[in-house]
């Protein structure tokens, strides 16, 4: 997967082998082992990639597009994540995601607040994190 993604992360920035390697400190030779998969960088590299390119390096490395889950996309950008897609039942409830709820600490009883955009959509956010929001921008105007 770290071969694929690197090559798709390296065309979508419209960056060429040689630019890239010049940002990272390597030769172009080593950047096309990278992307062929006959080598693999150190995690000092890695690192460098992912700050490159604005992704995890947990995405670059395990990401995959092909994954059903997500949607054949790419590689999305550092806190940017992909749920998969819910379905509204007969009274608007939907359930969200088993990830989702974990990696945003969401549990039964909680208050979440439905915000919407004609032109952007939807989000959700959690009571707590809305209050803790409201509470610093007031520290903000003081």
């Amino acid at each position: 997967m770290f071969k694929d993604n690197l090559a798709e992360l390296r065309k979508f920035h419209n960056m060429s082998q040689e630019e890239l390697a010049d940002k990272i400190g390597v030769s172009r030779q080593t950047l096309s082992k990278y992307e062929t998969g006959e080598s693999l960088p150190d995690i000092e590299k890695c690192k460098l990639i992912a700050d490159t390119f604005g992704v995890s390096i947990d995405d670059l490395l395990n990401y995959g597009a092909g994954d059903p889950e997500n949607f054949g996309l790419g590689v999305p950008p550092r806190g940017k994540h992909i749920f998969g897609m819910v379905k509204v039942g007969d009274k608007g409830q939907i359930v969200l995601p088993a990830k989702a709820r974990r990696l945003f600490d969401i549990n039964p009883g909680d208050n979440l607040l439905v915000l919407g955009d004609e032109g952007q959509g939807l989000a959700i956010i959690k009571e707590k994190g809305l209050l803790d929001l409201l509470r610093n921008a007031r520290r903000g105007q003081s």
